[in-house]
């Protein structure tokens, strides 16, 4: 008995590269669900709204207006107080209301030590909400200089 040789099969070798198709099929498939579902996404609903009459809002607290002139004259709401009433009107204003605001206008020529002043009295009375009235370049009030 005698073996030989099988008969070879030419031109048939294994195939080494990666097929990408259906790597791309997929994410193509991914881009378009991305495309349909983004516009849902980022959609509000759209509603009517029914409409009915309101009254006008109620503001909820009065900020005090404290104004610090060059001459270091204080003034509460444009009257002349000094710091011992202001301390008074401050202890009240917070018994009144604790998120009541203090807004502060000084003359940019008044000495930061009397800013610091009525920041210290402020806060040794509680009123913690303070803010700076400042007057914008352009205002109406204040027109740009010409060079």
């Amino acid at each position: 008995m005698s073996f030989g040789k099988f008969p070879s099969q030419s031109g048939q070798t294994p195939f080494n590269d990666i097929n990408v198709t259906p790597l791309v099929d997929v994410m193509l498939v991914l881009v378009v669900i991305l495309i349909v579902t983004a516009p849902l996404m980022a959609s509000r609903l759209k509603m009517d709204l029914p409409k009915v009459e309101t009254s006008k809002a109620i503001p909820a607290f009065e900020p005090l207006k404290v104004g610090i002139q060059a001459n270091g004259v204080v003034h509460l709401n444009d009257q002349p107080i000094d710091l011992a009433a202001l301390e008074t009107k401050f202890n009240e204003a917070y018994l009144k209301n604790t998120q009541t605001e203090v807004q502060i206008a000084a003359d940019q020529t008044v000495p930061y030590g009397k800013v610091a002043e009525l920041l210290a009295l402020a806060q040794k009375t509680k009123l913690s909400r303070i803010g700076f009235v400042t007057q914008s370049i352009t205002s109406p009030l204040n027109p740009p200089t010409k060079p």
